[in-house]
């Protein structure tokens, strides 16, 4: 009895120490391969990538801007910032200097688009971002603004970002209900909204059948609505008559309630 105790008190202490050894392994291999970020600020490039090639960090250089303090080519900031614990094979992303300002700001506001993207680039500098917007009485493509302005003396980044001028869309108008009007009231109402009339086609008179001759002959109302033609009744049914500006609507596309801009073509079916 007393040697099965000891026997499950020696393999309890075999199962703690073998966790025991097991959490130390996990632990040392998590934050062993952990190194601390140098500080990179005021290095040149290659100094700093040697730097970090030892510790089997990588780098990258996102971003340029002008400093009064860092000489230019020399890093001017970084991240993460230096001290910070990471796993090896992390890249530090690095912006560098380009000295202090010595790049004059041109004036490019009234210039199209592609001019002023050639100004600037011919100073050695670059395009940040540009935005459009629509402005009543001015052409489109042609700056409106820049940022920064020209002559700016506190500038950051060698970037110009520019606002241009878009193409003013048409204005929109819900179609109208022709139906029921004459032609000639409509086709003036249409020019006058600055919409165009196109092509207008008679409609085919309503064919009268020989049980609607009846109903007439009874005191009967007329047909609303063309019935079912035979052949017979399409073969001697009249000849259209041209439109007129006394020519009644009978309907339209597009239809009414519809969105439209200006300068769409109508088209109408009359009679």
């Amino acid at each position: 009895m007393k040697s099965a105790f000891r026997f499950a008190l020696l393999a309890l202490v075999l199962i703690l120490v073998a966790m025991v050894s097991a959490l130390t392994a996990m632990r040392f291999a998590i934050h062993g391969q952990e190194v601390s970020v140098p500080a990179l600020v005021g290095l040149a490039p290659a100094e700093a990538e040697r730097a970090l090639a030892g510790l089997g960090l990588q780098i990258s250089i996102e971003r340029q801007y002008y400093s009064p303090r860092i000489p230019e080519g020399k890093i001017m900031s970084q991240l993460p910032l230096p001290g910070t614990r990471v796993r090896r094979g992390w890249q530090v992303r690095v912006a560098q200097s380009l000295g202090p300002t010595r790049v004059n700001i041109p004036d490019v506001t009234g210039q199209s688009e592609h001019a002023a993207e050639l100004n600037i680039r011919r100073r050695g500098l670059d395009v940040a971002s540009m935005a459009e917007m629509e402005s009543p009485g001015i052409p489109p493509d042609q700056v409106l603004a820049q940022n920064p302005p020209a002559n700016a003396t506190q500038v950051l980044a060698p970037k110009i970002s520019l606002l241009l001028t878009a193409q003013a869309q048409p204005q929109a108008f819900v179609m109208p209900n022709l139906i029921g009007q004459s032609l000639g009231t409509v086709s003036r109402m249409l020019q006058e909204e600055g919409f165009r009339l196109g092509i207008v086609s008679v409609a085919p008179p309503p064919v009268v059948t020989p049980s609607d001759e009846s109903s007439l002959a009874a005191g009967g109302q007329p047909p609303s609505t063309t019935t079912q033609q035979t052949p017979s009744a399409q073969a001697v049914q009249p000849a259209s008559a041209e439109p007129t500006p006394a020519s009644i609507i009978v309907s339209q596309a597009p239809a009414a309630g519809q969105k439209v801009f200006a300068g769409a073509v109508v088209t109408v079916e009359v009679r």
